[in-house]
């Protein structure tokens, strides 16, 4: 892949029509009659229907197939508190890939405002337009409260994917990993470098998966989060370890797993190789990861090693989840994700893996082949099996828990319903390919 330069970057949005998406109508338009089926006086039925039935909503509007990504722009990326407007650009994008990957329109929503109590106050007032929210890029602590307090405000999804995104892919490559190595996952030890939104969710998500608790390291900007610490937030109480040790030279020691969600070269080479045998490392501090590929792969050869970025073996991407985990919570109708969706997804993605890969997907990587292992434990963005695979299980486990509204009867003609959505798109990006 050709280096992205910031020139490169600066055209690709402003050439053209500005910025990356736009809205098209879905229905006739041409004639006077169809004007008035789309305004007056036609809309005033719809209208009525939905007054007498709210649920008719889904049947006469776009809010069952329309998901709000909402952010305050205080967390973005790597850019940290950079404003709502700043970063639109992101924001954009994650409709970008909602769109091509799913089928799923998105509405980006950039709110200026900072303060928790108001910005949920705005983000419920604005929910009946939406079939669902993704926020995005708001700061930790304060995502935590923002989501916590929405879902159960809200009768739609709202999935904040800075945390759980990046918790459910990595979440996918840790089986993967596990069964790799021959671990037990009640016996892994874990050291978690960073104690933001990824980092408290990813745990957390592990702890479900059958990671124990007190196998688990937090470290933050100022060392190993301990029971001397006076300075913890309510959030990173829950991972204060009982060890005698404050730094992460010491945690990382013999540990099986390191996660790193915290910042470029916090890792060197000297702990990596403190690590045990056969160390599975998550290093996904963006765009630079907490030690490079090539200094541990210098370090020592049996390892398995993922970062965020798409150069290297093994990227821990959330474009693997959010849009089929919205698509299939959306199918169902859902009223919330919980969290047996999210782990129906990190096992789907797990699963996936393991199949032999298809042509198109060597052919769009440049591979001659590609195969489960150490170098191959979580899927490739660009497989078009994962909105049926991702999709249908997280719709099955929203069934399954009692929080869907629409239950799916015939799963196969949902999978070719789903596929046809893909291979529609797949052809309208190869139409934007050359423009």
């Amino acid at each position: 892949m050709p280096k992205v330069t910031k020139e490169d970057a600066l055209l690709y949005h402003s050439r053209g029509r500005h910025g990356k998406v736009e809205v098209i109508p879905t229905k006739p338009y041409c004639t006077q009659f169809d004007l008035s089926l789309a305004y007056t006086p036609g809309v005033a039925y719809p209208c009525l229907e939905i007054e007498k039935s709210p649920d008719d909503v889904y049947n006469y509007t776009a809010k069952g197939n329309l998901v709000a990504v909402i952010s305050n722009g205080t967390a973005v990326l790597g850019l940290g508190d950079i404003g709502a407007m700043a970063g639109k650009p992101v924001m954009e994008g994650k409709g970008l890939l909602f769109k091509v990957f799913a089928d799923v329109d998105v509405f980006d929503i950039e709110v200026d405002e900072k303060d928790p109590d108001k910005l949920i106050e705005i983000c419920a007032r604005i929910a009946p337009t939406f079939g669902g929210i993704n926020l995005e890029d708001i700061k930790a602590p304060e995502c935590f409260e923002v989501e916590t307090r929405l879902k159960n405000m809200l009768d739609i999804p709202v999935f904040h994917d800075d945390q759980h995104g990046t918790a459910i892919i990595s979440g996918a490559g840790l089986l993967n990993a596990l069964e790799i190595t021959g671990r037990k996952i009640g016996d892994l030890k874990m050291v978690v470098c960073g104690a933001g939104a990824a980092a408290i969710s990813c745990s957390r998500l592990y702890l479900k998966l059958g990671v124990r608790k007190e196998n688990i390291v937090m470290v933050d900007s100022k060392g190993v989060l301990n029971r001397k610490r006076t300075d913890l937030n309510k959030y990173k109480q829950e991972f204060v370890t009982d060890r005698e040790i404050t730094t992460l030279a010491e945690a990382v020691k013999g540990a099986d797993l390191f996660l790193g969600l915290s910042a470029a070269n916090m890792m060197t080479m000297e702990m990596l190789a403190s690590m045990a045998d056969n160390p599975i490392v998550f290093a996904m501090a963006n765009p630079n990861p907490e030690i490079s590929y090539e200094d541990a792969m210098a370090t020592r050869q049996d390892l398995i090693f993922a970062t965020g970025r798409s150069d290297y073996p093994n990227q821990i991407n959330n474009v693997l989840g959010f849009p089929f985990i919205f698509r299939g919570a959306l199918d169902v109708r859902a009223s919330t994700i919980n969290e047996e969706m999210k782990l129906a997804a990190a096992r789907a993605l797990a699963t996936l893996a393991k199949e032999p890969v298809p042509e198109s997907v060597l052919k769009a990587y440049n591979l001659d082949a590609l195969t489960f292992g150490k170098d191959y434990i979580i899927p490739k963005p660009l497989d078009p099996r994962l909105i049926s695979c991702v999709a249908s299980c997280v719709a099955r486990a929203a069934m399954e828990t009692g929080v869907a509204r629409r239950p799916i009867t015939d799963w196969d003609a949902y999978v070719k319903s789903l596929d046809k959505r893909l291979s529609v798109h797949i052809k309208k990006v190869g139409e934007l390919s050359e423009f």
